[in-house]
């Protein structure tokens, strides 16, 4: 069982950066492939990010690729969501999610990750 705690949200202008983190329970964390994701107001969960749980290799929306920047600290069990150059259009509740060690994995489907934080909110004013 893996429990995920985000923080780091909060009000920020538009260019202004944010690093949102993601702590999680659980012996296995080191073995998780992670990902963010982010819900706006009337819209359908979208993909953010993703990283492999051995750090290989990592994934981005296009929205948001040379902007954002997904990591990790096994040794903190904590994965980090580092946003610059932010935009209203960025404003959302954004999601931590784990995967199961082991299961199949596809970085940009939310379908694949078994455990989920409660989300954080991520505010951009223009």
């Amino acid at each position: 069982q893996v429990q995920l705690v985000e923080s780091g949200g909060g009000l920020v202008q538009a260019g202004g950066s944010l690093r949102l983190s993601c702590a999680a329970s659980g012996r296995t964390f080191s073995s998780s492939s992670m990902g963010w994701f982010r819900q706006a107001p009337g819209k359908e969960r979208e993909f953010v990010a993703a990283l492999s749980w051995s750090t290989t290799n990592t994934y981005y929306a296009d929205s948001v690729k040379g902007r954002f920047t997904i990591s990790r600290d096994n040794a903190k069990n904590t994965v980090y969501l580092q946003m610059n150059s932010l935009k209203p259009e960025d404003t959302a509740v954004y999601y931590c999610a784990a995967n199961r060690p082991g299961s199949n994995w596809s970085p940009q489907s939310p379908y694949t990750y078994e455990y989920w934080g409660q989300g954080t909110q991520v505010t951009v004013s223009s």
